[in-house]
């Protein structure tokens, strides 16, 4: 008899085949009975999302923009570094009771230890929402010099306030003379949002490593000019790669395939290149 299935899958208002792709090569390589599925929600639809994974004995979800915080209330517990961020994109299904977890942050801070050493840098987050407040989070626990800057002043004020980073504000986003790194984790850019990029192609320069948080599309507006200046320029990809092989781990309780999940990763890029936006 088949060993029975195990089911992950995500939760997200524009769904998306990438993390699919990594997490269905992650179990190919390891020979798991699970499959991952990304659900497509509607605003208002959170909830019955939720009573679903309890019914239907779902493993683990990833949650993606705009239901980080919402689904906080929702849960049986939340991981303790979730609850200090403040934020919620992996939940846990542990014999009934789910389980809040954050990965975004160690997706952020993996993806620009690639380019460049964190300790140390000077970051600026563009953002205030539960992606930023991850982001900010990991790099200031990585040791770098946070500031955080959002188009609603008092928002970014407040998380600064609340994560003891710095603030500015997003009318002196051009100057970067003082910053190494800066990660887009707004929505701007985001397709079905607005594809515009948050910095003007002016103040970017071939010092600055640049990462985009944004995914859908990959190829976005920041990235294209950070690229076009010379900067170092993180798509969304990387920071995806990384959280998911921590969600996987999560969820499998095996160590991830990180090389089989890249490459089904770049195949899906490829392949979401040819479809329309």
């Amino acid at each position: 008899m088949a060993a029975p299935i195990v089911l992950c899958g995500s939760l997200s208002r524009w769904a998306v085949p990438l993390g699919a792709a990594m997490h269905e090569a992650g179990y190919r390589a390891l020979g798991l009975a699970f499959r991952y599925v990304p659900f497509e929600l509607e605003e208002g639809e959170l909830g019955a999302a939720i009573a679903g994974m309890r019914a239907l004995k779902i493993r683990g979800l990833g949650v993606s923009m705009p239901f980080k915080l919402a689904v906080m209330s929702l849960l049986d517990e939340l991981e303790p570094v979730a609850l200090r961020i403040g934020a919620v994109n992996t939940i846990v299904n542990r014999g009934g009771r789910l389980i809040g977890h954050n990965t975004d942050w160690l997706g952020a801070v993996r993806a620009v230890e690639e380019a460049c050493p964190v300790r140390g840098a000077r970051v600026l987050v563009l953002g205030a929402g539960g992606a930023a407040r991850a982001v900010a989070f990991g790099f200031r626990e990585a040791g770098a010099h946070v500031t955080i800057a959002n188009r609603t002043d008092e928002r970014s004020a407040a998380l600064a306030d609340e994560l003891g980073v710095a603030h500015r504000r997003w009318s002196m986003r051009a100057e970067l003379q003082r910053i190494d790194v800066v990660v887009n984790a707004s929505s701007l850019g985001m397709r079905d949002v607005e594809l515009a990029s948050p910095l003007p192609e002016a103040v970017l320069e071939p010092r600055l490593v640049v990462l985009d948080a944004v995914y859908k599309p990959l190829d976005t507006e920041l990235v294209r000019a950070a690229r076009k200046h010379g900067a170092t320029a993180i798509d969304g990809g990387r920071m995806l790669l990384h959280q998911a092989a921590a969600q996987f781990e999560l969820y499998t309780e095996r160590a991830a395939p990180l090389e089989a999940m890249d490459a089904a990763l770049r195949l899906a890029i490829d392949a979401s290149k040819d479809r329309p936006a």
